[in-house]
């Protein structure tokens, strides 16, 4: 049972790096000014709704977002972080590695402006990622290299 100020039971979003063998499934900002990181390469994920569990969320919003269906069991990391944004509790970062993604898979939900599976150095590297969210990534990549 988690305790009501667990980071499972207290965030504000999360966010899925889906890894297809060198690249990574990102999502082209919508470019208005009342959104934070307008017109920048994000990955898929976004807000909790209601009392979902981190995983739901993140599930919940790749599937909104891109069309694409995976299982909690999928996703192989996880870790929480501190809010970026002001008024973020804390979120929480995952990873799963899907090397039989298609790109007839993928579709393009209601947000955003154009997806892409771009190879994992241009986005850790890219001057329109999400700041926050290449390090993250950068963090799981690490990890993944010091334990194979």
């Amino acid at each position: 049972m988690t305790s009501t100020t667990s980071p499972e039971a207290v965030f504000s979003g999360a966010k899925l790096a889906v890894l297809v063998r060198s690249r990574v499934l990102v999502l082209l900002r919508d470019d208005l000014d009342h959104i934070p990181f307008p017109g920048h390469w994000d990955l898929p994920g976004g807000g909790r709704e209601g009392d979902e569990t981190p995983e739901a969320c993140v599930l919940r919003e790749l599937f909104e977002e891109t069309g694409v269906r995976m299982e909690a069991a999928d996703l192989t990391w996880r870790r929480h972080w501190p809010g970026a944004l002001p008024g973020q509790t804390h979120n929480w970062f995952f990873a799963a590695e899907r090397p039989d993604l298609r790109a007839a898979d993928i579709r393009l939900g209601d947000e955003g402006q154009a997806w892409r599976l771009m190879p994992l150095r241009m986005f850790l590297m890219h001057p329109k990622a999400v700041p926050h969210l290449a390090a993250r990534l950068a963090v799981y990549l690490e990890s993944r290299q010091s334990a194979g």
